[in-house]
């Protein structure tokens, strides 16, 4: 079989949940405070994957606003009864100290691209649920792990199961702590399987970050008790430091029409030497095998995940290093393209036929109501570049490029206006972001503002090579031609547009780096901004030592 060099979904896709539903494959990830919720990618050989749908994208089955940064959908689940699709998810609400709000809820649909069904809830007892469904007594079984804020400093109680009635819509009868994990603790993330008469619960164990690891447990009951793998872990790569996939864990398995076993799971690629994963925690997957003794392995060099796996087919890898030019017709965002929060998008923005409008709402640090469309940043390097035309009153009114990560952790290129009216360039970024040492404070001050014309477009790049982050513009002429470009303000590190770096104790930050536009109206008057195009260009640099 052909070999595929891993991530198979690169970029910010966490938590992977994987399914077969005859020759399609689909697997949700997680999006948290993005919207629409969870991306639903579709494949018919496990190489090659198309994002087909967010399904959660209405008010009734989401809305996000308040919710903080790494929030909002945690570890989707999709399954198949054989007859409905079904999803389960957690919309956290609070994650830091010691008290988390987590409401989790169920979706159904007959197809894959909907209808989403109006969201069941089932409980608030935790995250990362998932739903079973016995083939044997065809039961319905919800897990999910089990928060205690009493359990300092852990706070992980286990992994909870209670039926689910899909006729009550509703959980019911005993609910019981079925399994408290291994030593490395935080146990959560579980999924249930049924084989040759054990039931297998797989769960994610160690946190987010370098000890991340997928432990695997069975017994003859669904309720118990569980033995734990003789190995603990199946996948991780807390012991290998050097490996080229890190913070592996978080697993979901699928079985191919002829037999064989495959492991979804989430990885990170570290960068830099302070170890920061810029785009996030993106999904790989392994081949594993059943053994004589009933328990799963890794195929190759268990438990530390290859880069490279043998898949039934070859990856088209053309339209990974093309460049994406969004012109934004036809009244609908392009599928690559999420906003924040909301599920009135229409507030914040509108596409018709002269480009991409954005309506000035709140700071791009809101965790409310912000005008920022972005895409994910899936390549180390690239250019990304707009054309804008925006006419601020004053500097409380500004809209432009951004790279971004959270409210802790962007970098900003926008036009604005002096207090006097002269329109300007000015870089925004979060604090820690700007470079320190030979670069005095007075330089920094003049290189942040940039005086421009008050009349006129402007186009605007961003441009990264690994760890380097330049600005670039240029004024565009009524004739539609450009100046040529200008740098804009000091190198950047690019890596601080990353997990590590998102304002969090550890554990704590979960997305990974997008790019887009955005737009702010702190007077309130919901100025304007509109965008000719969106272009995103990726770049093989030396830098990538982990590109795929």
């Amino acid at each position: 079989m052909p070999q595929v060099r891993n991530p198979i979904l690169p970029g910010f896709n966490a938590d992977p949940s994987i399914l077969r539903v005859g020759e399609d494959y689909y697997i949700a990830t997680s999006t948290f405070e993005w919207y629409p919720g969870v991306q639903i990618h579709h494949s018919r050989d496990l190489a090659n994957w198309e994002l087909i749908i967010r399904p959660l994208n209405r008010k009734a089955q989401l809305d996000m606003r308040g919710d903080p940064d790494s929030c909002g959908i945690w570890a989707p689940c999709l399954t198949h009864d054989g007859s409905n699709f079904y999803l389960v998810y957690t919309d956290v609400k609070r994650k830091d100290g010691s008290f988390k709000d987590t409401h989790n809820y169920i979706v159904s649909a007959p197809t894959i691209t909907g209808p989403w069904s109006d969201p069941i809830y089932t409980n608030s007892s935790g995250f990362d649920p998932s739903l079973f469904h016995d083939p044997d007594t065809g039961k319905k079984w919800f897990v999910n792990m089990l928060w205690d804020h009493r359990r300092r400093p852990l706070l992980f109680e286990g992994i909870a199961l209670q039926e689910f009635d899909p006729v009550a819509g509703k959980l019911v009868g005993p609910r019981k702590n079925i399994y408290q994990g291994t030593d490395l603790a935080l146990v959560e993330g579980p999924h249930l399987y049924k084989r040759n008469g054990y039931y297998y619960l797989l769960t994610a164990e160690g946190g987010t970050g370098y000890d991340h690891a997928a432990t695997l447990a069975r017994a003859k009951d669904i309720w118990g008790p569980y033995e734990t793998h003789p190995d603990k872990h199946v996948i991780t790569s807390k012991d290998h430091p050097h490996a080229a996939l890190q913070r592996a864990g978080h697993a979901d398995i699928v079985d191919t029409p002829d037999g064989r076993t495959y492991m979804v799971h989430l990885t990170g690629r570290p960068t830099t030497q302070m170890r920061r994963c810029v785009l996030g925690r993106e999904t790989a997957i392994q081949e594993v095998i059943w053994k004589e003794d009933g328990w799963l392995y890794l195929k190759n060099n268990a438990p530390v995940p290859s880069l490279w796996v043998d898949l039934p087919a070859e990856r088209d890898d053309k339209p990974y290093w093309s460049t994406k030019h969004y012109t934004f017709e036809g009244g609908e965002l392009p599928i690559d393209f999420q906003w924040l929060r909301t599920p009135e998008p229409e507030r914040i923005f509108r596409v018709a036929d002269n480009g991409l409008t954005l309506i000035g709402r709140e700071a791009i640090g809101s965790w409310f109501e912000q005008a920022l469309v972005a895409r994910r940043q899936t390549h180390f390097s690239y250019d990304a570049e707009t054309v804008i035309d925006f006419s601020p009153e004053d500097e409380r009114q500004f809209a432009g490029l951004t790279a971004y990560y959270c409210r802790y952790n962007f970098f900003y290129l926008t036009v604005t206006a002096h207090s006097d009216g002269q329109r300007e360039l000015l870089i925004m970024a979060s604090e820690a972001s700007w470079p320190v040492g030979s670069l005095r404070a007075d330089m920094l001050a003049e290189a942040q503002s940039v005086k421009i014309p008050n009349e006129g477009k402007v186009k605007l790049r961003v441009s990264v090579r690994g760890k380097e982050l330049q600005f670039w513009y240029a004024v565009v002429g009524e004739d539609g031609k450009g100046e040529e470009l200008k740098k804009v303000g000091p190198v950047f590190d690019a890596s601080i547009v990353s997990d590590e770096c998102g304002g969090h104790q550890a554990h704590g930050s979960f997305t990974g780096a997008f790019v887009g536009v955005a737009a702010s109206d702190l007077n309130g008057t919901a100025k304007k901004a509109v965008f000719d195009y969106f272009e995103y260009k990726p770049v093989e640099h030396k830098s990538d030592r982990y590109e795929i």
